[in-house]
């Protein structure tokens, strides 16, 4: 009988056990519910699902371990699979909506200065400036959009002997590759596209004037998503002597071309100063942004670019084979490329896009609501931080069959046409979209198409040391990618270009 008892009292025991710990539960689940609405008035707002993460931190180890990767959408991956497409997570101090929905992306780009507003560290504000077409807001970034989409339209850029421009500086930045030595390509990439916007943007072309604005605008991005703490030793405080030397310049060239010391230039600060659409202490920030997204995207992509090829010699040799068609092409003493020649690189333009897809500069935006926004079933308080991650859409494998392959040919398939409009596509968004699409996109196509032309057909490489992507602080690879080159037989035509420079 005690026996029994003994077991009856138990069995009750565990059944009390269980049922209260059945009802934390359900009062924990009621609870979380509770703490995503947010009560406003008379109405109720909720957010996305998601997680709270750690206290404080939040997820931003897990974010940045990720964008820091070569995959970066890995934590996005992981919680859509948990929570949808939309989910809420804690970054940088604060709740956000992460979205990895090619329409809500849209959604959030088409709304930008509506509904949404761009948001950035304050290192990266300083550093760009105020008066930026990258961090203002409202009509004025309105206003510099325009001037800027105007200055970079490529059939006004045409007609003051812009590919020829661009070839000169490629081929000069290229013949002076040592060969059957060790080289950084990431390097050697940020040098040509840094020279080839200074000479786009200011019209300079000294060697000298180069090498300068290089350095220091290699300190200037380095300090962009640093910790802003304006002391020696810090990336911050190196970065904002930069700008004060890039401002400085720039103002030097207004200044002369102002006085008439110097001829004003067929560049775009030159046409800045002719149409005098900018007051002369705006002009500054608006070059430094202009060179900060231009050489951010060409450089990235041309470095990219070579590096994906480098792992598929197949894609390689379809290049190779498309670029030496053209130059046999050529007349006896016809170097240059046209722009017929330009629109003759099908599979190239393959190349450009696959590598933009895999390995696009813009992985992610940061918006902030400027008001509560409904979407879906969702509300999305005033104040709140919304992330699209396009790198996301670009890498999901129910939108690009094998997608963490490089394969160049997708693009050719029929049925990817539609995805491939960059300027309109919801699956392929590498330049962003809406009030703030990158005014330079069909300039920076041009170069890296140029460059790979030049650099393809003059030289043949060995990579000497394993490599791999990181997104974090910025785009690059680890080790810089480091090749040996040699000439390749048919490589004088680089040569013969620097004969016609003279």
């Amino acid at each position: 009988m005690g026996d029994l008892l003994s077991a009856g009292t138990n069995s009750c025991l565990v059944i009390l056990i269980w049922s209260v710990l059945l009802v934390v539960f359900l009062l924990a689940k009621f609870l979380r519910k509770v703490k995503e609405k947010k009560v406003v008035g008379s109405r109720t707002y909720k957010l996305p699902p998601g997680r709270k993460g750690w206290p404080i931190v939040g997820d931003s180890f897990e974010w940045y371990n990720a964008v820091a990767g070569s995959h970066p959408p890995q934590f996005v991956e992981q919680q859509t699979k948990r929570f949808g497409k939309i989910f809420s997570c804690s970054l940088f101090g604060k709740r956000c909506v992460v979205s990895a929905d090619p329409s809500f992306n849209r959604f959030v780009m088409q709304n930008e200065g509506k509904l949404f507003q761009s948001s950035y560290p304050k290192s990266f504000k300083d550093l760009v400036g105020k008066n930026g077409v990258i961090t203002v807001h409202g009509e004025q970034q309105r206003k510099l959009h325009s001037i800027a989409s105007n200055m970079m339209r490529l059939d006004k850029l045409l007609k003051i002997n812009l590919l020829d421009d661009v070839q000169m500086v490629i081929t000069q930045t290229l013949s002076n590759f040592p060969t059957n030595q060790p080289l950084l390509l990431q390097d050697v990439c940020r040098k040509l596209a840094i020279h080839l916007m200074v000479n786009q943007l200011l019209g300079i072309s000294s060697e000298s004037e180069i090498n300068e604005m290089a350095q220091c605008f290699s300190d200037f991005v380095d300090g962009c998503l640093s910790v802003p703490i304006n002391l020696p030793g810090f990336a911050y405080h190196t970065a904002m002597k930069a700008r004060e030397k890039i401002i400085t310049k720039i103002n030097r060239i207004i200044k002369e071309q102002r006085e008439g010391a110097t001829e004003i230039g067929n560049g775009v600060l030159g046409r800045l100063l002719e149409e005098d659409c900018l007051a002369d202490e705006s002009v500054a920030d608006f070059i430094i942004n202009l060179l900060f997204a231009g050489n951010e995207t060409t450089a990235k992509t041309m470095l990219f670019a070579i590096y994906f090829l480098t792992q598929c010699p197949r894609a390689m040799q379809q290049l190779l084979d498309e670029q030496d068609s053209l130059r046999r092409s050529k007349s006896v003493g016809e170097e240059m490329l046209t722009w017929h020649d330009y629109k003759a690189m099908p599979f190239t333009q393959c190349v450009i896009d696959e590598t933009l897809r895999l390995g696009g500069i813009a992985i992610w935006l940061l918006r902030e609501a400027k008001e509560d926004v409904e979407y879906q079933d969702y509300v999305i308080p005033k104040g709140c931080f919304v992330v699209p991650f396009l790198s996301a859409v670009h890498l999901d494998e129910n939108v690009y069959h094998d997608a963490l392959a490089f394969n160049p040919w997708r693009w050719m398939d029929s049925k990817n046409q539609e995805k491939r409009n960059w300027r309109s596509s919801l699956y392929f968004a590498p330049f962003g979209g809406g009030a703030r699409f990158c005014p330079g996109a069909e300039l920076a196509r041009l170069q890296i198409a140029l460059f790979l032309h030049y650099f393809v057909t003059t030289y043949s490489w060995t990579q000497i040391k394993e490599d791999r992507m990181s997104f974090f602080p910025s785009a690059r690879l680890v080790n810089g990618f480091q090749i040996c080159v040699t000439r390749r037989n048919d490589g004088n035509k680089l040569e013969a270009m620097e004969v016609q420079q003279y």
